[in-house]
């Protein structure tokens, strides 16, 4: 009896993000993700599961190799600081020339199917609402060691900080340059109503 074909696990795994990030889940078929992984699709359903569950790792690895920034940018001295490294960071990675531009999770977002298509789509809410969460605290935080006025709800600013890098994401897919991405991340600092923690 003839043998599979081996492969490197891991190589395929960052084609096959390669291929989600370009083309969105719904955009991305079997054959693109074979093609581009080097595989057959009776290796790939035996090894990553589904479309859907190779997905979900491509996803994983998204975040561990291309959001790595996010828990340093956590650790800023100030929640300024936190706001400021999360969307540059977040622009650097949009707009990286090695990879297609643009956002892996905001690319597959635009769902228009059911089914699998639909489960993606509320992934990928789930995960972005787990990120808001996130900085919400870092947000309570720096309130409470005086960052904020009393009549700021650090919840609206986490919103609106989330709100940026998505819209940040559509221009680097429509083309939107690191400068251009910066500038926004600038003026979306200015427009944070914070002050500098009081001194102990």
């Amino acid at each position: 009896m003839g043998r599979h074909k081996e492969f490197d696990v891991d190589e395929a795994l960052c084609a096959a993000l390669q291929v989600f990030w370009r083309r969105g889940f719904e955009g991305a078929s079997l054959t693109d993700l074979t093609e581009a992984m080097g595989i057959t699709r009776p290796s790939l359903y035996a090894t990553y599961g589904n479309k859907e569950e190779l997905f979900r790792k491509t996803l994983d690895r998204y975040e561990q190799m291309h959001l790595c920034f996010v828990a340093q940018a956590m650790e800023a001295p100030t929640a300024r600081g936190t706001i400021g490294e999360l969307l540059r960071g977040y622009a650097d990675v949009l707009t990286d020339p090695m990879h297609p531009p643009g956002c892996m999770g905001v690319n597959s977002s635009v769902c228009t199917g059911g089914g699998e298509a639909e489960t993606i789509r509320q992934e990928l809410i789930a995960r972005r609402s787990l990120n808001e969460e996130t900085l919400r605290r870092r947000l309570e935080r720096a309130a409470a060691e005086g960052e904020f006025s009393a009549d700021e709800d650090p919840a609206d600013w986490a919103r609106y900080v989330m709100s940026v890098g998505l819209g940040m994401a559509v221009k680097a897919a429509a083309g939107a340059t690191r400068c251009e991405l910066h500038r926004v991340a600038d003026i979306a600092l200015r427009a944070l109503p914070m002050r500098e923690p009081a001194l102990a």
